[in-house]
């Protein structure tokens, strides 16, 4: 890079459930992201789809990283999406768009299209790669393909549900089980059913969220994470695992409770680690996952004792004091600022990279 600051466009908030996990997200970055070498602008979204240069998050900065609240807000003056991507592009090899979005409308290919519209570089998965990870079931269809083992589960769009599906669900899957939203994160709209009324109302729930719904078989197994970064040649972390604090790794756990708990490096053998490692490249390299990614796998040591499976794959992981995503990274040998440079870097490498193979 030059001695001249990049612009570093950070777009947080949006208009999915998960709005309030990435205004956290976002004011965590800002807080670790190096002034000197980044010129920022705080782009907040809110609920409703309004896009406006965050005013309290703008004017903290000015005082520095230190006057930055917990939670930003995104509200401020109204902005342009389509003014602020044009002069974006003016200097595309300076700029650079941080999308901290979780969710729909963020994560799954909807902005990410936006941002390669206006030629305009920006971190992570690009629009194939967020779109195939954010929706559950045609990911674990990929990862099948791929070869990648998973929990069993079945993946309906709501006009497929009839009223014998829960009974059918229950005799095929075993009970409990997991009903869940494909297109949300955070465990957002996730349900564990112990009976076939309670898979009853848990799909009629997910459904409130998404039109289509994956139901898991239930596994009993430790929650083993990894993180990668990287585009072609990544970097896969040291392994973490989360210890629940609630039955099963819910939004409430995450970020309400703090109840939940996580273990950097996770206790495994040496073959345990290296073969979760692999398995996440592979999974990262399946999915077409750029820039970063946090892979979640069920380790099953009794009953079936099938090993790892895949659980699922979130390409804008949380940057929150208690997310796994920079703590493995951390407790890896790379400084949360060293990640937000990394990110940066790829993101401009990718930009040059895929605008080469698409002017002749």
């Amino acid at each position: 890079m030059s001695n001249e600051r990049i612009n570093l466009v950070v777009l947080f908030g949006g208009q999915s459930a998960e709005h309030d996990v990435s205004c956290t997200t976002a004011a965590h970055v800002l807080a670790a992201a190096d002034p000197d070498k980044y010129r920022i602008t705080p782009v907040g979204i809110s609920t409703d789809g309004q896009w406006a240069v965050a005013t309290e998050a703008a004017d903290a900065l000015r005082s520095g990283p230190a006057a930055l609240p917990s939670r930003l807000d995104p509200r401020g003056d109204t902005l342009s999406p389509t003014t602020m991507l044009g002069e974006a592009a003016e200097r595309p090899e300076r700029t650079v768009v941080l999308p901290l979005l979780h969710g729909p409308m963020g994560e799954d290919g909807t902005v990410q299209g936006m941002l390669e519209l206006a030629n305009v570089a920006y971190v992570g998965a690009g629009v194939l790669g967020s779109a195939v990870a954010m929706d559950k079931a045609m990911a674990k269809q990929v990862l099948t393909a791929a070869g990648i083992a998973q929990a069993r589960y079945r993946a309906f769009a709501e006009h497929q549900i009839t009223p014998a599906l829960p009974a059918e669900l229950a005799a095929d899957l075993g009970l409990p089980c997991f009903v869940k939203p494909a297109n949300m994160g955070s465990s957002v709209g996730v349900t564990k059913a112990k009976t076939v009324e309670e898979l009853r109302d848990a799909i009629d729930y997910a459904l409130t969220y998404d039109e289509w719904i994956v139901v898991e078989e239930g596994i009993v197994g430790r929650e083993i994470e990894i993180a990668v970064i990287g585009n072609d040649d990544p970097f896969v972390s040291v392994p973490g695992e989360i210890l629940p604090g609630d039955e099963f790794y819910s939004y409430d756990d995450k970020y309400v409770n703090d109840a939940s708990s996580g273990v950097i490096p996770a206790p495994l053998t040496p073959d345990q680690t290296a073969d979760v490692q692999r398995q996440a490249l592979a999974v990262f390299r399946a999915l077409r996952c750029e820039g970063l990614a946090r892979c979640d796998f069920f380790l099953e040591e009794s009953g079936p004792a099938r090993g790892f499976l895949c659980n699922e794959v979130n390409t804008m992981p949380g940057f929150t004091p208690i997310s796994m995503f920079p703590k493995m990274l951390i407790a890896s040998g790379m400084p949360y600022p060293e990640i937000i440079d990394r990110l940066v870097e790829l993101a401009l490498e990718r930009h040059g990279r895929r605008r080469r193979n698409t002017k002749h």
